[in-house]
């Protein structure tokens, strides 16, 4: 049986073999297109890109917004995880909180950045937006987690005396886990595109945000496309990083 066929979840061969084929219908649609400034080929770009990995203002930019966009989503991971802990034991709490945690995910990213503008110099603007997209995900996700604790092991702990902290360790945790989990998967790449939408909206310089609006404005389709790549990269590694130091505590703690 194929990788492909075999369970739910292909195996590396099998994105390995997507991944070619959404390559060549990318240099296909290039080639019959035959217009480098509006669709320029996967070897151009990712020629472009080696060339780019190889100048320094290239990494400068890439650790300037790194630094903004992570530290805007621990805080997030932070206050989003702190408002569900209180929102758990506090029905006003999570009233409270219900309506501009709702209100942040059904606004559009522009609006924010636009509003945020007004108030923020344009270098802090993606740590405001990636701190603004995480919070919410990282509530529901606690919240969530939180809410499905088994209620007959919460009821032994009571029995035999637990301490909070015992409690937390044994029961709250080992259930929060995955919902951590996937508050950190999809947070980290929103942050990180929401992020670098916000910077390149504010044309922030010095950030891969800034260098794709240059990009865009002179015309510099590959560098346009090249950039573009670069954030996917850095967001599948953040993201693949992120889950592997999780998955490798929750070995150690098991």
């Amino acid at each position: 049986m194929s990788s492909i066929t075999r369970g739910n979840k292909p195996g590396w061969k099998a994105w390995l073999l997507a991944a070619a084929t959404w390559l060549f219908v990318w240099s296909l649609a290039s080639w019959r297109l035959d217009l480098p400034l509006l669709l320029p080929g996967p070897g151009a770009v990712f020629r472009r890109l080696a060339q780019l990995a190889g100048q320094g203002f290239f990494w400068e930019s890439v650790c300037r917004s790194l630094g903004h966009i992570l530290g805007g989503f621990v805080l997030g991971l932070a206050v989003g995880g702190g408002l569900a802990a209180a929102a758990f034991v506090c029905r006003f709490v999570r009233a409270l909180v219900q309506l501009p945690l709702a209100l942040v995910k059904a606004a559009p990213v522009t609006s924010f950045v636009i509003l945020a503008l007004v108030w923020l110099p344009a270098r802090r603007l993606s740590l405001f937006i990636a701190f603004l997209m995480t919070t919410p995900l990282a509530y529901e996700n606690i919240v969530q987690g939180l809410a499905a604790a088994d209620p007959l092991l919460l009821e032994m702990a009571q029995v035999y005396r637990f301490s909070r902290r015992q409690v937390f360790r044994h029961i709250y945790l080992p259930v929060l886990r995955p919902y951590g989990l996937a508050a950190l998967r999809a947070g980290l790449g929103f942050a990180w595109k929401a992020g670098a939408a916000a910077e390149a909206l504010a044309v922030s310089a010095g950030t891969i945000g800034g260098q794709l609006y240059n990009a865009k404005v002179a015309l510099e389709t590959v560098d346009l496309f090249a950039w573009t790549a670069a954030i996917i990269l850095l967001s599948l590694a953040m993201e693949k990083g992120a889950a592997a130091l999780i998955d490798r505590g929750a070995g150690k703690g098991a």
